[in-house]
């Protein structure tokens, strides 16, 4: 599979990322890849949003299920993407066959099958100096490495990094008699065996310090290391003798005159010699300047020793145990289920690209691995399938960044017209109430197909009155044929939640009926604002998209704002 478009960052993506990275990502066009999938746990996750009304919320929607089935339609994906897809290796075909023999026709299975033509893909939109780190948790992540050795070769396997996500985790509570899984894992695998890397370091542990930096300057308190100044073979000017004194107080210092005289006042002259095999590891004008910056320090016998200052040294080279790390922060967190913390994403990309280079996230959320990058300086490219993670993301990058969808960056498979709504309408009713509601930047109320929706797709809120409290406002979408008796729907809707205003989104225009029910819904006024709003309003999306939107008083968005940053480069954030 190759596409022929050029890569342009920065763009985000709604849609199949196997379809997006076909038929809009360049061959060996991406920098960096950092990929978190679904897992294969059999979990339900719940998107959680800002609540208004200090309730418990009855909206922690489920906005994907990562359980898998292995279905006819998987069959049909393991033959035609698969096997019979010529872009595939046969190390690939080879590998993913073993693994049905294996594993079976089951969940797993067909997780597999979803991944294994992605990370073809991926493979190929890599420059050959770029880098793929994949986030699994051990229920798949040995299937996984064994795929992507296939993948990229085993010769380009270069890590398997552990993450401490939590610090306790009790799997006895559910009745297993294990461990606890306290970690995620991260494979690291490059396209080849010249790759971008910079390294990255931690600090030292006080038990380090307190042994291999005993020495503390007086003056500025710095903490210092002897080093040695001696070298095993000669080279250059290293055969000289270094003079020291040391004057009554004991301590010594070079002379750095070559004027040696007679000890005067109690001082005391000595010639330095290296030890009987030994060279100086420096010129004698390298060891006067070090001695004019005050860098050396002496021994009681009065030999030299180099000053190696702790607050000059880079710290730990970053190795791949990660328990430094936390999760996302209270304050960081944006309700997303999954969310990972931006030091992680920030670590990795730092470590794996430079300023300017183009990370791709092909499953990206709320858009961690997107606002790490462009934080850092980097190009992105952020792919995910459902419209509710796109407004996230959205959202994220206005909020964090003052960034605008459409001016700053590039959205594509949103629908742009009526046409393209209809289209989303026909391919996935569930999406399309999504990013309706999306665009008022509401709270969706399902993300279910099974199960009661109450007459309620979306609630945001607006403050009122005296106290300032919050008004709900519930906001039904339709995308099929419209008639009055949704609109009398609705209005039961408003009066049984106690709703201050109640709103419907179409794709049809709607009827005279439906306007004379609207009409007859009556007026809310606000107190605050002092103004009057139609208590039921219709609006169809070819109205909203060309700016017509609702009459309403100031709304709060019901997405969790991210934190404000500024663009900086070749800096890490705070790891706590």
């Amino acid at each position: 599979m190759t596409s022929t478009h050029a890569t342009t960052a920065n763009r985000l993506f709604y849609g199949d990322n196997l379809d997006i990275l076909c038929g809009h990502i360049a061959d060996e066009s991406v920098d960096l890849i950092y990929l978190d999938p679904p897992f294969n746990s059999n979990a339900t996750y719940n998107v959680l949003f800002r609540e208004r009304t200090g309730e418990e919320s009855p909206a922690q929607i489920r906005a994907f299920t990562d359980t898998w089935e292995w279905t006819s339609e998987t069959e049909l994906t393991f033959e035609r993407d698969i096997i019979g897809n010529p872009a595939v290796p046969e190390a690939v075909k080879d590998m993913i066959t073993s693994f049905r023999e294996f594993v079976g026709r089951n969940a797993m299975m067909a997780y597999l099958v979803m991944m294994a033509p992605r990370l073809v893909e991926l493979h190929r939109v890599l420059k050959p100096t770029g880098s793929l780190y994949l986030h699994c948790d051990p229920t798949a992540g040995h299937y996984l490495k064994l795929l992507l050795d296939a993948v990229f070769g085993m010769g380009n396997y270069r890590n398997e990094i552990a993450w401490r996500r939590t610090n306790a985790h009790n799997d006895a509570k559910q009745g297993r008699r294990q461990y606890g899984n306290v970690r995620d894992t991260i494979l690291f695998y490059t396209k080849s065996n010249e790759w971008q890397w910079n390294w990255q370091y931690t600090e030292y542990d006080a038990e380090y310090v307190d042994n291999f930096y005993k020495f503390t300057e007086q003056d500025s308190g710095r903490r210092y290391q002897m080093g040695d100044l001696t070298a095993a073979k000669p080279g250059g000017d290293t055969s000289y003798e270094w003079r020291v004194k040391c004057p009554p107080d004991g301590e010594w210092e070079s002379d750095l005159t070559d004027e040696y005289t007679n000890p005067v006042d109690g001082w005391e002259y000595k010639g330095v010699f290296p030890y009987r095999g030994r060279y100086w590891g420096y010129s004698k004008d390298g060891m006067i300047a070090m001695a004019q910056q005050g860098r050396l320090a002496y021994t009681r016998t009065g030999v030299p020793r180099f000053k190696r200052y702790l607050d000059e040294m880079p710290g730990v080279p970053l190795q791949n145990d990660w328990t430094d790390i936390r999760p996302a922060s209270r304050s960081e967190s944006l309700g997303y289920p999954t969310q990972k913390p931006e030091a992680l994403l920030e670590r990795i990309i730092l470590s794996s690209s430079n300023e300017g280079d183009v990370v791709l996230d092909p499953f990206c959320g709320c858009g961690t691995a997107v606002a790490a990058a462009h934080r850092l300086g980097r190009q992105w490219i952020g792919i995910d399938i459902t419209h509710l993670a796109v407004a996230l993301m959205k959202n994220r990058l206005k909020t964090a960044f003052n960034l605008e969808a459409g001016a700053d960056y590039e959205v594509i498979g949103e629908p742009q017209d009526e046409g393209s709504a209809r289209a989303l309408w026909e391919q996935d009713p569930y999406q399309f109430q999504f990013w309706a509601v999306s665009l008022l930047e509401a709270q969706p109320q399902s993300a279910q197909r099974r199960g009661a929706d109450r007459g309620i797709d979306g609630v945001i809120y607006f403050i009122d009155g005296r106290r300032r409290t919050p008004q709900k406002v519930v906001i039904q979408v339709k995308g099929g044929r419209v008639s009055s008796p949704q609109v009398r729907d609705l209005k039961g809707v408003v009066e049984r939640e106690q709703a201050a205003l109640g709103l419907f989104i179409s794709l049809e225009s709607p009827t005279r009926e439906m306007q004379r029910e609207a009409a007859s819904g009556g007026i809310y006024h606000s107190e605050l604002w002092d103004r009057d709003f139609a208590k039921i309003q219709l609006r169809t999306i070819g109205e909203m998209l060309s700016g017509q939107g609702f009459n309403l008083p100031p709304i709060a968005s019901a997405y969790q704002p991210a934190r404000r940053v500024e663009q900086s480069q070749g800096s890490q954030a705070n790891l706590v």
